[in-house]
């Protein structure tokens, strides 16, 4: 298994404290996070934040694909893809960033998607993407939910966020099987329906 990047362990030791004092966080459910072995992190998203949240409440690096504009600044380009990022060409079917998902997962470590596709700007749940789910199927790979639940629905600084981290589904719970559009429909809202359920428990 890769070990994590050492610009990735020193900044997130930086930050740390920093989005302590800024977000007030709150961590649910982290022992739910193996301590190895390959998994799809599957969030919703709703702020540029959410990749250091995800990162500050384990340990383990998350490797996450990230829209090819964000890597045109070569100084920028190459820190964050020592923090795990790595380009994809949004809606063009993108090969090459799939095959490095694949990697990701071949090796052990955790590849990171949120699984609405985009930041929602309400704070509510979007209609989820099939991409992890495509994954998880082809790769075998188990999907573990992950819910940002920020005060009054948007991430705002010095106000509670709460990150929890459900329970990992296999690809057998999931109902992968024989891949096919229908079945990552339905095991896409499947694990939506577990981010949701993570928020209602933040929220009681």
């Amino acid at each position: 298994m890769k070990r994590r990047n050492p610009i990735y362990v020193v900044g997130r030791i930086l930050v740390i404290p920093i989005f302590k004092l800024l977000f007030f966080y709150k961590v649910n459910g982290k022992k739910n996070l193996p301590k190895k072995g390959p998994y799809i992190v599957c969030s919703n998203h709703l702020s540029n934040y959410d990749p250091v949240f995800l990162a500050l409440t384990q340990k383990r690096q998350i490797y996450y694909m990230a829209k090819a504009e964000l890597f045109k600044n070569r100084f920028f380009s190459w820190l964050i893809r020592k923090l795990g990022a790595f380009p994809v060409e949004r809606g063009a079917g993108d090969g090459k960033a799939i095959n490095e998902a694949e990697q990701v997962v071949n090796d052990g470590r955790l590849l990171g998607i949120f699984i609405e596709g985009t930041r929602s700007k309400t704070g509510e749940f979007l209609r989820p993407k099939s991409g992890a789910a495509i994954i998880a199927q082809q790769m075998n790979v188990p999907v573990i939910p992950v819910c940002i639940t920020p005060k009054n629905k948007k991430v705002k600084v010095f106000q509670k966020v709460t990150i929890s981290w459900g329970k990992p589904m296999s690809v057998e719970e999931l109902g992968l099987k024989n891949g096919g559009g229908e079945e990552y429909r339905r095991a896409s809202r499947m694990i939506m329906d577990e981010i949701k359920k993570l928020r209602e428990n933040d929220l009681k």
